[in-house]
């Protein structure tokens, strides 16, 4: 069959049929669900409380092999029947709000209001849905599938948790396509996975008073040169590549001469080969603003360059089976299916020459990542966007037609 027959195939079957049917019916079961795991802080690298009770919901959806690994990812098993490959469908458990944020899920008529509600809150609770849906409906596939709530994917996580499953777990040569459900627009496939290379670094010098000891070496200086030279790369457009320094602190009073100043830098490109040109040139350009100020004043400035976050870039081809089936089950919703790029879970299987992609958990949602982000649960738009990604998943796990 083609992809377009494959997905016409899915659709028209009875038991997809049923199995939207209960979507339908357990919808504000659902809403429930998003609603019980927003309220359960995930503050980066503390997702223990929202894991464990991931992982009771995943025991009490019958799947087999039900297990926490070493880094915090909980999982469970849905087995097909062709005693074969491996397709994770995963979520990730982790936001970016620090320990302490509220949480608490404000409705508005259809909206919900809550940090980390869309991303990625909405979804682990989706793929619950799909669980059930699927099981009441009696769908086999013929390949296993993996479920999992992921850790780490945010900011400084690294992507840890996915890392992790890929490289350790007992049954990772059998993963045969990696989907991660992640924030709700299905019509945006991400097919590419934006590499990042992420350094601390830290400038330290003697001191001083800002007048008496002036001619001394200033960290500042330093690190003002580097992140000068830093803007001043120029990168390519295609394949695109980005540069930024986004943190930076030190210093402990306006009229003193800082001992210590750091900065954060965030190095990003589709292609492994020119994000390692920009890395090269950021660390030539580091090594040189030291040199230039140690030139210039007395004293000494040292530098510490410290890797914070390594995420490789990858790609699956727009036109591999797994992304044709996904546009093709996004369009037979009658959305306008586009493929991008981004960082998500999916750029560790990518990288790994693995299928993946990254697709929606349906309906809409706005500001993520913003105290005020917030997700649309309308029932009709909820749905749609569910049936495209539940017919993508099938599709790729093979459902049994007959």
């Amino acid at each position: 069959m083609t992809t377009d027959e494959t997905i016409a195939s899915i659709r028209g079957h009875a038991a997809y049929q049923a199995a939207c049917d209960v979507l339908r019916a357990e919808h504000d079961r659902t809403v429930q669900d998003i609603i019980t795991l927003t309220e359960i802080p995930a503050p980066p690298f503390a997702e223990e409380k929202r894991a464990a009770a991931y992982l009771d919901m995943l025991r009490a959806h019958g799947l087999e092999e039900v297990a926490q690994d070493e880094v915090g990812n909980v999982m469970g098993l849905r087995r097909g029947f062709g005693n074969g490959d491996i397709l994770v469908v995963a979520a990730h458990l982790d936001t970016v709000f620090p320990a302490g944020t509220d949480v608490r899920v404000r409705r508005e008529g259809t909206k919900l209001f809550a940090p980390g509600v869309g991303d990625d809150t909405r979804s682990l609770a989706v793929n619950l849905a799909f669980l059930r849906a699927m099981d009441a409906a009696g769908i086999r596939t013929r390949h296993d599938i993996l479920f999992v709530g992921d850790v780490g994917e945010e900011g400084l996580g690294d992507l840890r948790g996915i890392r992790h499953l890929f490289a350790t777990h007992p049954k990772r040569e059998r993963f045969r396509g990696f989907l991660t459900v992640d924030s709700p627009e299905v019509e945006r496939i991400v097919t590419g996975g934006i590499g990042s290379r992420r350094f601390r670094v830290t400038f330290r010098g003697p001191g001083g008073h800002s007048y008496a000891a002036f001619g001394m070496v200033n960290p500042m200086y330093a690190m003002a040169e580097a992140a000068r030279s830093l803007a001043a790369i120029r990168v390519p457009r295609e394949p695109v590549t980005t540069h930024c320094v986004s943190v930076v602190s030190g210093g402990t009073s306006i009229n003193a001469i800082p001992e210590t100043v750091t900065m954060e830098v965030d190095l990003r490109s589709a292609s492994a080969e020119e994000l390692s040109k920009l890395e090269r040139a950021f660390l030539a350009g580091v090594e040189g603003a030291v040199a230039a100020e140690n030139m210039a004043r007395e004293g000494t400035i040292r530098v510490e360059i410290t890797p914070v976050g390594d995420r490789p870039a990858g790609h699956t081809p727009n036109g591999a089976p797994i992304a044709r089936l996904a546009a093709a089950a996004v369009a037979a919703e009658g959305y306008s299916p586009s493929f991008e790029w981004s960082s998500t879970d999916a750029n560790i299987p990518m990288s790994l020459g693995i299928p993946a992609l990254r697709i929606g958990s349906g309906g809409r949602g706005g500001r993520a990542h913003s105290l005020e982000e917030w997700i649309d649960v309308e029932i009709e738009g909820s749905l749609r966007g569910m049936r495209a990604s539940l017919a993508t998943i099938l599709a790729v796990a093979e459902m049994e037609l007959a």
